[in-house]
């Protein structure tokens, strides 16, 4: 008994924190770590090794995605993220990710748009994007 349930336990822990890959265009030959994966979504990386600016896109902070971004490559919780971006915009040093809805659309856009970056669930990932990096 103890088993299943901790068989339970692990199966619902993996479908509530499932992985995530980072995608970018198909064309996109830039190469990326999870230092300047960290930059660019914090605002201190600002263009691709190609010199094109970085159009960083992130999903709304309640997605499992997002949730799973933040806490394994940022470090941080949605609510100190916020905190983070407030204090650039207010004081005019930055511009936070533009957020999406879902997975879909954030391929759909990253598909659209050679120099953009987001990341999506690992089970949403489409030939119409390359993924640079999996969590």
């Amino acid at each position: 008994m103890k088993k299943l349930i901790l068989s339970v336990i692990f199966l619902f822990t993996n479908f509530a924190y499932a992985d995530f890959a980072i995608i970018v265009h198909p064309s996109n030959e830039s190469s990326f770590d999870e230092s300047v994966i960290s930059r660019i979504y914090t605002g201190k990386e600002k263009s691709f090794s190609n010199g094109n600016k970085i159009i960083p896109i992130s999903q709304e902070p309640s997605s499992a995605a997002t949730e799973q971004f933040n806490s394994k490559l940022l470090n941080k919780t949605s609510s100190q993220l916020k905190a983070y971006w407030s204090k650039l915009i207010f004081t005019g040093k930055g511009t936070p990710p533009k957020e999406l809805e879902n997975d879909s659309e954030v391929i759909k856009m990253v598909a659209a748009n050679s120099d953009t970056i987001g990341f999506v669930s690992s089970s949403a990932v489409s030939d119409n994007v390359k993924v640079v990096f999996n969590f």
